[in-house]
């Protein structure tokens, strides 16, 4: 007996699923949205038509620090400390992927071990893959979907890698940096832009012989960020110690966090700051879909090799290379609906 294929969903299936917190068919959907296949694109900007009302409810939190700062332990039991506190939680680890075979090198899921059981838990790990600083495109979608799914509290872990966080900065409503103890600047890469962003700093592994280091860290970097000039948002960013070993802090960070909401929406900032990110994720949309517009005229391809070869040459400035490009663009459009009338 031949095996029988099963058929796809439909998207009100799929939206069905997701608002009732069917972890299994937002799976799915997840794997629906990441997808590059132009039938898969179009079904999922259909879903997310489907559910965007019942989005937006979530706190959004970007977590980052450079390997070895014990971001996924400090996940893990941040992510108890939630689900103790009533909150169903999503995790979304964009993982660093081999350029090779474009998939997961670390596989975050399996470095949570305890979290990934809890059935108040919905843990994805999506391969970077060639996205400039591990962001992985469609982490924003995804977010979306786990907030139409009644996640409470959706973290977003970064590759911490130095170059994604401006990227998750601008999708997130707090951003908590994880700091090491006596680790060394030049070791931690830790800049004055990436604390400018930081709208909170957990020292971690404060336990054993390292509290005292911890305690010096925190006072030095709490320190440091009454030098900067105050926030828009109004926030004093915090330092704070905590240990995912014995869970000390780890409370601590919450409340932080909870601060901050309540601050911040009083002030009118949060609501601000969620319309912003909104218009960045449409300017963006944007030009994807121009870039991919441009695809769907191969008989630009021979201008573009000439352009390019003239920017190469120095013969062309890229400036003026790239207004030929567009009028030619321009051009192709035009033809494209005179043949069309025709």
């Amino acid at each position: 007996m031949k095996p029988t294929i099963k058929s796809r969903l439909t998207i009100d299936q799929f939206a069905e699923g997701i608002l009732r917190g069917d972890r299994i068919v937002l799976g799915q959907a997840i794997t629906l949205i990441e997808s590059s296949r132009a039938d898969d694109q179009q079904q999922g900007a259909a879903l997310l038509e489907k559910i965007i009302a019942r989005t937006g409810q979530a706190i959004r939190i970007g977590i980052t620090g450079v390997p070895g700062v014990g971001k996924s332990t400090f996940i893990e039991t941040f992510g108890k400390h939630l689900i103790r506190q009533g909150k169903k939680i999503a995790v979304l680890t964009i993982d660093p992927s081999s350029q090779l075979t474009k998939g997961s090198i670390l596989g975050d899921k399996t470095r949570m071990e305890d979290l990934s059981k809890d059935p108040h838990v919905f843990i994805r790990p999506s391969a970077s893959g060639s996205t400039l600083g591990g962001v992985a495109h469609k982490t924003r979608e995804v977010m979306l979907l786990c907030e139409a799914a009644g996640y409470d509290v959706i973290l977003v872990e970064t590759v911490g890698v130095g170059q994604s966080e401006v990227s998750v900065k601008n999708m997130v409503d707090f951003f908590l940096l994880l700091m090491l103890a006596g680790a060394g600047d030049e070791l931690q890469g830790i800049k004055k832009g990436i604390m400018e962003m930081a709208d909170g700093i957990a020292i971690t592994k404060a336990d054993g012989d390292n509290i005292k280091h911890a305690t010096e860290a925190m006072a030095e970097y709490q320190h440091a960020f009454h030098l900067f000039p105050p926030a828009e948002s109004g926030w004093m960013p915090r330092v704070i110690t905590s240990s995912a070993k014995t869970g000390a802090g780890i409370d601590t960070v919450w409340d932080m966090i909870m601060q901050y909401h309540g601050q911040t929406t009083a002030s009118g900032f949060f609501a601000t700051n969620r319309g912003r990110q909104n218009v960045a994720w449409f300017e963006e949309h944007f030009s994807q879909l121009l870039k991919e517009d441009f695809a769907r005229f191969p008989a630009l391809q021979p201008t573009r090799k000439e352009l390019i070869q003239s920017v190469e040459k120095l013969t062309l400035s890229s400036r003026q290379a790239a207004l030929r490009y567009l009028e030619a663009y321009h051009k192709a459009i035009h033809n494209h609906y005179l043949q069309k009338e025709v």
